[in-house]
């Protein structure tokens, strides 16, 4: 049974009196576990359907589901505490909070998810992550004082710290260097087997293809071609 699924969806924006069709009746089944990557050209529509998947925009036709709940007809607040609760997101630049150390930003995370973990349990577990991607050393470092990938480490750690069941990750490495890409996404792919998280990523760069499970290519819209690794 598939953890997440998305039924013909479509996303269509107007401009004006023009409107066009981004998104062309996507499927797509997602298994618990697995890392699935989105491939395409610029303007293929892989991040309006990572977004959309995400509950961060909405589909103008088509059905979403995630543990046979139905995305799409929920309230905004039903959709808030699954982002809250079950999402992970990692972006292209890890967008730290300036002004909290590194485990004040894990602890944020917790509170946003609305953690039922005791707050001495809290501490563990953030220092279990922290140790799991390499930063307990850097756990009272600010983000300026960070270099590129450890702001990437933290944000991947940020992600999964509130044990979600599906990470949703937008070019996680297209601001890193060759060497920082394969070590993250090196730990995603751990994180994943892991904790039997489901990861749906969007990436341009080819080599990190060897790090997923299945590959899911996009054209003008389109799904046109699938393919585990």
């Amino acid at each position: 049974m598939s953890l997440f699924t998305m039924d013909n969806v479509r996303k269509t924006f107007a401009h004006g009196e023009v409107k066009e069709e981004i998104l062309k009746g996507i499927n797509i089944s997602l298994s618990q576990g697995k890392i699935t990557a989105l491939t395409g050209a610029s303007g293929s529509g892989k991040s309006t359907l990572l977004t959309i998947a995400a509950g961060l925009q909405t589909a103008s036709d088509g059905q979403i589901s995630f543990e046979q709940q139905e995305l799409t007809s929920m309230r905004s607040e039903e959709l808030r505490q699954i982002r809250a609760k079950d999402f992970g997101f990692i972006f292209q630049f890890a967008h730290l909070v300036p002004f909290l150390t590194v485990q004040e930003q894990l602890d944020l995370m917790l509170d946003t998810a609305e953690s039922p973990l005791s707050k001495q349990t809290q501490k563990k577990e953030i220092k279990q992550v922290l140790e799991l991607v390499g930063m307990w050393k850097r756990k009272d470092a600010y983000p300026a004082s960070l270099s590129g990938g450890e702001k990437q480490r933290v944000a991947v750690a940020r992600a999964i710290i509130h044990s979600p069941k599906v990470l949703f990750a937008d070019e996680p490495t297209a601001s890193l260097d060759s060497k920082r890409s394969q070590e993250v996404m090196k730990l995603i792919q751990n994180l994943s087997k892991e904790r039997h998280i489901t990861v749906l990523m969007v990436t341009h760069d080819m080599d990190m293809l060897d790090f997923v499970d299945e590959v899911i290519e996009m054209r003008d819209g389109k799904i046109v071609d699938k393919k585990n690794t």
